[in-house]
């Protein structure tokens, strides 16, 4: 087995075929992360020929000169092998340190216990902890937070119609899409000289709820990097002309995932546009043959006594909680490490 620096091509023909594959890890990603002053490297562990494992990694100078180094959403590999696994993450340690890095952060897009819609393991699933306890074997810690989920939610699609998708739905949701359309709510694509429409929702929509947006820039590079892949769709629910609701997917691999939306707050309780957006949107990758419509970021595992209304409202499309593997750092230089930790405490 060697470890060994790889072309772009070469890595997009891997991830073409990884179970584990991520939009993150893609040289798409790699193309925004330089146009922001990222160092993009690809790397892979090849055995006779064939690469099995391999990571875009991304790196930045972010303490005294040393670097931060990025996989996000990777790196693409059997987290059950662990004879590969030890061999090419304690590989992407000795790089990191070879290039000046301090820290490297992983965030493999790797499930670790299978859950039901209410996030409890199914009986019978599969459970990976294993893969845990050899990430902190090699010297691995968790994040508590971190920009990649560790726990979301999704529909399988597995060939069902429109009717046994809906048939899953709870009840309101369902009378939640039928008042949409009843009401003249309809979807249709966004060009990019629309892309204001979207981000005026999403921004209204950032203040409401506290959060931040992406600016208007960084949406029109995810256009014009994927949408000509077919990859990235920025769609609008509308009635009578005005926008109500918007959302932006990406189309990548065996699933669709709702990335981005925002709805108008005047308009959710009458016109319903957020439900009938997101139903466009699942009967749209059924269609297309997708396997999964994957709602993106919950806010961690359900829980009665903490109501989570983002997870009501995409539990309601019927799916199941989706329960990944997290994001862990590895500190490389020991002494710049724990002195980052030290000024950072110190800030507080």
């Amino acid at each position: 087995m060697t470890f060994e620096e790889i072309t772009a091509e070469d890595f997009r023909k891997f991830a073409d075929t990884s179970p584990y594959k991520s939009f993150m890890q893609t040289p798409e990603i790699a193309t925004y992360r330089e146009s922001n002053g990222w160092t993009v490297y690809y790397l892979a562990a090849i055995h006779e020929g064939q690469i099995k494992a391999a990571s875009m990694l991304v790196a930045k100078p972010t303490f005294m000169g040393k670097s931060t180094y990025i996989a996000p959403g990777g790196p693409l590999l059997d987290l059950e092998d662990q004879p590969l696994t030890e061999f090419f993450l304690r590989s992407l340690k000795k790089y990191v340190k070879s290039h000046n890095g301090y820290v490297l952060h992983i965030s493999p897009y790797y499930e670790l216990v299978e859950r039901d819609r209410h996030g409890e393991p199914k009986e019978g699933g599969f459970n990976h902890e294993a893969t845990a306890k050899t990430l902190r074997n090699l010297g691995f810690i968790e994040l508590k937070e971190a920009s990649q989920p560790k726990y979301m939610y999704a529909v399988d699609l597995n060939d069902k119609s429109a009717d046994e998708l809906m048939a899953d739905f709870k009840s309101n949701t369902r009378g939640h899409i039928r008042k949409a359309e009843k009401m003249g709510v309809t979807v249709r694509e966004l060009k990019r000289e629309e892309l204001n429409i979207f981000k005026e929702i999403t921004e209204s929509t950032s203040k409401r709820r506290e959060f931040e947006d992406k600016p208007l820039k960084y949406y029109e590079q995810m256009y014009d990097l994927f949408v000509p892949r077919g990859e990235v769709l920025f769609l609008v629910a509308e009635a009578d002309g005005v926008p109500m609701s918007a959302a932006m997917f990406m189309l990548y691999g065996d699933e669709v995932v709702y990335l981005f939306s925002g709805s108008d707050e005047k308009y959710m309780k009458d016109y319903n546009a957020q439900y009938e957006l997101q139903w466009h949107m699942i009967k749209l990758a059924a269609e297309k043959k997708f396997k999964r419509y994957n709602f993106y970021g919950i806010h961690g595992l359900p829980d009665d006594n903490h109501p989570d209304g983002v997870y009501e409202f995409k539990k309601g499309f019927g799916g199941q909680v989706l329960e990944y593997v997290g994001t862990w750092e590895l500190p490389v230089d020991h002494k710049f490490y724990q002195l980052k930790k030290a000024l950072k405490k110190f800030k507080r």
